[in-house]
């Protein structure tokens, strides 16, 4: 009963979990073993509740690939100390067993939910390729710094990407990246109209910045899954009018080199658990070097604020 009620309710949307529901099952197996061993060799003196225990720690071993805190969780249940290492033996053998056919419980129900789950470590063919090259066939959804506002509206209905690079183009034909703009903040700036304007020119709203947007504004409420574009109605004269997006955009995105290892950018999304990392050809130029003890914030109390040294470098 346990086994069908635990399969109906897999992934539904109540409070509920794989658990205990598998410490049932497995311990309504492992019991049936027991009882079977019993019955076959009497003259053995069989305790039913070990074999029970056992088929709850291979249970939950082989479907949801814990060890360690399952080891201490049903240590912790039996106060029995002799019996963890056969408590970790069964663990580690159901482990493997399952790890030979597919994934565990949760890798499993996040890669049907559609979470982008990153294992502990990166592939090894991930050390011969690198960010160039696995984003090669990749068409950049970019937004340049003052933008008419159809084009973000047909951008956002293209593709559903969280994020987008803003981009500058100076007049020596340079091409600067000037930050991230989250989707979420587009659909603000959208729906509030309070920054769009006639002319195509830079605006400096820096300073009123504050008192035409609260932070509330851009944070997603906790009860719905936020704005969407189909929510926004502007009008024909609406979608003429442009944005300065500079103003809204992170200045400090994460960016990587060109010719970064694949496995090294897979280390900084497993490490920092970014979102988005921008790839750009290599840098000409060091404007300096940070180590360590530039971080430390002892030798800096007196301070109200930490200067770091900077080391030029002159271009050959």
């Amino acid at each position: 009963m346990f086994y069908f009620l635990a399969v109906i309710t897999y992934g539904t949307a109540v409070p509920s979990g794989q658990f205990v529901p598998g410490i049932m099952i497995g311990s309504t197996y492992g019991r049936l073993v027991g009882m079977f061993v019993v019955k076959v060799y009497k003259k053995l003196n069989v305790e039913e509740g070990t074999y029970a225990l056992i088929g709850a720690a291979s249970f939950l071993g082989g479907s949801m690939r814990m060890t360690v805190s399952l080891c201490v969780i049903m240590v912790e249940i039996t106060n029995n100390l002799k019996l963890l290492p056969l408590i970790m033996l069964v663990l580690l053998i159901s482990k493997a067993v399952g790890d030979v056919f597919n994934d565990g419980f949760y890798e499993a129900q996040a890669r049907l939910r559609g979470i982008p789950l990153l294992e502990s470590r990166p592939k090894d063919y991930m050390r011969q390729i690198t960010a160039k090259k696995a984003c090669e066939n990749q068409k950049v959804a970019y937004f340049p710094r003052i933008v008419k506002v159809a084009d973000i509206v047909t951008m956002l209905q293209m593709n559903s990407h969280n994020g987008h690079p803003v981009i500058d183009r100076r007049q020596n034909g340079e091409t600067v990246v000037l930050g991230l703009i989250l989707r979420s903040h587009l659909l603000v700036l959208l729906q509030s109209k309070a920054d769009f304007q006639h002319i195509p020119v830079p605006s400096d709203t820096r300073g009123s910045l504050r008192t035409r947007h609260s932070v509330t504004d851009f944070l997603k409420p906790a009860s719905s899954k936020g704005l969407s574009i189909e929510d926004i109605y502007l009008t024909e004269d609406e979608m003429e009018m442009y944005i300065d997006l500079e103003p809204f955009v992170n200045p400090s995105p994460y960016i990587v080199p060109e010719d970064m290892s694949l496995s090294k950018v897979y280390s900084l999304f497993r490490q920092l658990g970014l979102r988005h990392i921008f790839v750009v050809p290599r840098p000409s130029r060091v404007i300096g070097v940070i180590t360590r003890k530039d971080l430390l914030s002892e030798e800096n109390e007196d301070n109200d604020s930490m200067e770091l040294p900077s080391v030029s470098v002159s271009r050959s």
